[in-house]
């Protein structure tokens, strides 16, 4: 009798199993063991899962498997089943376990995403592919172009859909949505959920089966979180004395802008710390590069947007960093799942401004349901109970304080300030499409390419 505790316990076919086994996983996760099933019943489902929790293989081996045991023959140009997700890291991750998981099985995978050449994608996609994992700009690209249609999908997979609506997507997934078959299996998978995840979710899917591995919006427990109150100005500072000090290494370091995480990079290189920045404006080699590094051992520290970090996947990535709070509380869900994975211990350090990042601060606590330690650091930190007492009444301001901005200048670090022609100041702005610069999904001309990956593989036998 099979224990339950197994792959083979869940149903799934010899050629995945023995996949599964050469490639050391032996033991299914929670939401395997409860997602994997739930997918095979052929209904649809609604997953709460962080990353690093399984979800990747939750759904992509009962996909295989279904496709597998399928009679239907997939036509060039026109997947069977499709894999969305935010990112081109992600959609670049995704295919590579997907391609894993089914190297025994006689079915194709490729991935689609910006950043690359649209005409190597386009030639590569003259070849029946079974398994689609797309970013939406370019795969709405695609369709524009004639090289795909989604007219024979039968199954739909919204991979960290509350990314996807984040980053502006609801009218892309919209678009996509119409151009498939009205019946068909969806899957919608989200770290975090708020009124716009719920209604996408009562518009999508049709009587759920529900999955939940953990409480919605809250952080891995194998995490442990701590913060330190420190002016802006010794950020970096304080940031090179505990990577030195703690002697931390593979360090994933938070940062708002693309602008700040290449600074910040140049500045912790300069003080011997190896460090590479990984953001949407960095051409697709450059972010590959990095990222190969930063696993294998050969830079210490990488510095990240919220949208590339999207995707990074480190196995037991020790340490994440905020060097600055993210505006959306549920970004603070995603950042800290980068480490503490798949039952692994972790931790997770923000750098707070006490002057203009209290307000994210509380934000975050309301949404994950606790108090994140307070740690202090001589010489660089400062005591929360001291803030209270010097911050002034709030109409004992200056009036240009009171406007946002001191001495005739606009605080570029204020939240929800004014700017001086009464407008308001910064907000956080909507990420660009799948993580890059303007527009959607630019090719990136003679520099692209996907290389020798840029045509599907056929499972087990490559041709």
């Amino acid at each position: 009798m099979q224990s339950e505790n197994t792959f083979a316990a869940l149903g799934l076919a010899e050629p995945l199993l023995r996949a599964l086994t050469e490639a050391g996983y032996t033991t299914p996760t929670p939401i395997q063991a409860k997602g994997i099933p739930a997918v095979l019943a052929g209904g649809d489902l609604l997953a709460a899962a962080q990353t690093g929790t399984g979800k990747t293989a939750s759904f992509s081996l009962p996909i295989l498997h279904r496709l597998m045991e399928s009679a239907q023959r997939t036509r060039t140009g026109r997947p069977r089943a499709l894999i969305l997700t935010p990112t081109r890291e992600l959609a670049a991750q995704v295919d590579e376990s997907v391609r894993t998981y089914g190297q025994h099985l006689p079915l194709r995978s490729f991935a689609v995403y910006g950043g690359v050449s649209v005409f190597g994608q386009s030639k590569a996609l003259r070849r029946p592919v079974d398994i689609l994992v797309a970013t939406p700009g370019r795969l709405l690209d695609h369709i524009s172009q004639g090289t795909l249609s989604l007219s024979d999908v039968e199954i739909l997979v919204l991979d960290e859909a509350d990314r996807m609506l984040d980053m502006g997507f609801i009218r892309d997934i919209r678009k996509i949505m119409d151009k498939m078959p009205a019946k068909r299996q969806n899957l919608l998978f989200s770290a975090t959920f708020n009124d716009d995840i719920r209604a996408l979710a009562g518009s999508l899917l049709t009587n759920p089966a529900s999955v939940d591995v953990a409480p919605r919006n809250t952080t891995a427990e194998r995490v442990d979180q701590s913060l330190m109150l420190v002016p802006q100005s010794k950020k970096r500072d304080l940031l090179v004395h505990l990577i030195q000090e703690q002697q931390w290494f593979q360090v994933l370091v938070f940062s708002r802008t693309k602008h700040g995480a290449d600074r910040l990079a140049e500045q912790l290189t300069r003080a011997g710390i190896p460090t590479a920045a990984l953001h949407g404006n960095k051409a697709q080699n450059a972010r590959t590069r990095a990222l190969d590094q930063f696993k294998r051992g050969k830079l210490q520290v990488l510095v990240a947007t919220d949208i590339a970090a999207r995707g990074i996947d480190v196995d037991s990535l020790p340490m994440v960093v905020n060097f600055e709070l993210p505006n959306v509380p549920e970004d603070y869900v995603h950042r800290i799942g980068r480490t503490g994975r798949a039952g692994a211990e972790g931790k997770a350090v923000s750098l707070v401004c006490p002057e203009n990042e209290m307000k994210q601060l509380r934000a975050i606590e309301r949404l994950i349901q606790r108090t994140v330690e307070r740690i202090t650091v001589g010489g660089y930190t400062v005591d929360e109970a001291s803030i209270s007492r010097q911050r002034p009444p709030r109409d004992a301001k200056a009036p240009a304080q009171r406007n946002g901005h001191r001495h005739g200048r606009t605080n570029p670090e204020q939240p929800n300030g004014r700017s001086t022609d009464g407008k308001r100041g910064l907000h956080p702005q909507r990420a660009p499409r799948d993580g890059q610069g303007q527009g959607r999904d630019k090719p990136a001309g003679r520099h692209g390419g996907q290389g020798r990956d840029a045509r599907p593989r056929r499972f087990g036998n490559v041709d």
